[in-house]
């Protein structure tokens, strides 16, 4: 059984179709499936479903949603459905704990868990110096994604932060590949997919410099140049702030020629730390729905 939450909800059994249709109970698979592997608890299931209004038989209304959710699992993994059979193992498990629920899966059986860790490979292939390696692995994992996540489900609060976090990790392993396929000399492929990056979100400081960097190594300094001044007046205008200190140093050196901007040089000042942060119209995202302090 494969599970997806990267894009539309779907539940999947080699070729057949088992997602489920009722909304809450899609709900709460949702939930259940992109906090995998992680207790629930029976509180947070009822603020996604109903936030400040739930019914008066709350718990027994819950327990039936959870009841056919995993009689629809289970039938998903019977082998008369294609699911598990002689010689294989259930990749998925419904289980009931003291006040909560958890929905156990491998890495295999859900989309954003393998997401998540080829990130973490990736990363660690990007830190260790295997550059090519890094490049290929984060690729790998943002093919996984199918559109926006859970873009057919309509997000309570819980599964709202969710998926921010989910779409912060796909910005961050974004830029992760892009700094790798900069590293490997690549920056004239890069320039369309940065040009269309920065101008979808011109306050995305990390976007903004990478554009930089790459114009700057094509021989396109005035052009790298004008991209700071136009994610400057970006950044005034949208969130009222200056560039922050790392795009301005990295706009002082491309003004200076720095020795360290060369394709064969240590990373350029500033582009390290700006691909690790959140950006800061994202933080404010974050604030909103208590994701980040």
């Amino acid at each position: 059984m494969q599970i997806n939450v990267l894009g539309p909800l779907s539940v999947h059994v080699g070729q057949m179709d088992m997602t489920p249709t009722a909304p809450k109970p899609r709900r709460v698979l949702a939930l259940l499936a992109i906090c995998a592997n992680r207790v629930v608890r029976n509180e947070q299931i009822i603020e996604e479903l109903w936030e400040n209004s739930p019914p008066t038989s709350v718990t027994t209304t819950l327990q039936t949603y959870v009841y056919q959710l995993r009689k629809h699992l289970q039938r998903a993994l019977t082998p008369q459905s294609g699911g598990t059979g002689p010689g294989s193992a259930p990749t998925s498990e419904l289980r009931t704990f003291a006040g909560g629920y958890m929905l156990s899966l491998a890495p295999e059986a859900l989309d954003s868990l393998r997401f998540e860790q080829l990130v973490a490979q990736g990363r660690a292939a990007l830190e260790s110096g295997r550059t090519e390696a890094a490049a290929r692995i984060l690729r790998d994992a943002l093919a996984l994604w199918r559109g926006p996540a859970l873009v057919d489900v309509t997000p309570g609060p819980i599964l709202q932060v969710e998926v921010l976090r989910l779409e912060e990790m796909s910005k961050s392993a974004l830029e992760l590949r892009i700094e790798a396929d900069l590293l490997l000399g690549r920056h004239h492929e890069l320039l369309s997919e940065l040009v269309g990056l920065s101008a979808r979100q011109p306050t995305h400081e990390g976007f903004q410099a990478k554009l930089m960097l790459a114009l700057y190594r094509a021989g396109r300094r005035s052009e790298a140049l004008g991209v700071y001044q136009g994610a400057r007046k970006a950044l005034v205008a949208e969130l009222g702030v200056d560039p922050s200190g790392d795009l301005q140093r990295l706009h002082r050196a491309i003004l200076e020629g720095d020795p360290s901007l060369s394709e064969a040089g240590p990373p350029p000042i500033g582009l390290e730390s700006l691909a690790m942060s959140i950006p800061r119209q994202r933080r404010l995202e974050y604030r909103q729905v208590g994701a980040v302090q």
